[in-house]
């Protein structure tokens, strides 16, 4: 509906599209409150459908990470070179849209307490669907992984997760005669 916000936390799996908060199309925040541990984490924070399309924010040999897998054609990764200090943490990815629009890349940025660490282009994103059968799960990426970055079934994350916030960004109105077209390719391509 209209909720442009939405706290999840560890062990909360298998949200399906329909009732977790839609980041399609607009720009948003995913910011994840979690310890690390000493000798640093591994594996998924929070991420959404799979190998054929969905997102994924997640540390690999200690760094944050967040790869968004466009329908998996393409993957575009967005990674901090520097592996986070073992303690509190807050982890924050921000998707600037090129929007308004359907589809549309953007800017992706991480930040860790604040301090910018990492910064790429998304290229693509999907419009509509990611998944009729895998949701969005905190703390594992269970069904097929979004990214190799990380094993099927060998993915959970070996900090502690305290919450994840989604939040979704306003944007401006967009001709509805084009949104509309794009949702009629769309569905013609599928």
């Amino acid at each position: 509906g209209d909720r442009t916000s939405l706290t999840v936390y560890e062990g909360m799996t298998g949200m399906s599209e329909n009732v977790f908060i839609n980041t399609k199309n607009r720009s948003h925040t995913i910011t994840a409150d979690v310890d690390i541990p000493q000798g640093g984490a591994n594996g998924v924070i929070l991420a959404q459908a799979g190998r054929f399309g969905g997102w994924s924010l997640y540390m690999k040999d200690g760094k944050p990470a967040y790869t968004y897998n466009f329908v998996g054609l393409q993957r575009f990764t967005v990674a901090s070179a520097q592996p986070l200090a073992a303690g509190k943490a807050t982890i924050r990815y921000e998707f600037a849209s090129d929007g308004p629009g359907m589809g549309k890349g953007g800017i992706g940025t991480i930040l860790v307490n604040g301090q910018k660490v990492a910064e790429g282009r998304i290229e693509q994103t999907q419009c509509c669907v990611f998944s009729a059968d895998e949701g969005a799960d905190v703390g594992t990426d269970d069904g097929t992984p979004v990214t190799e970055d990380y094993k099927e079934d060998n993915n959970r994350f070996t900090g502690r997760i305290n919450r994840v916030t989604i939040d979704l960004t306003a944007m401006k109105a967009v001709n509805a005669e084009t949104d509309h077209q794009v949702l009629r390719e769309a569905h013609v391509r599928k």
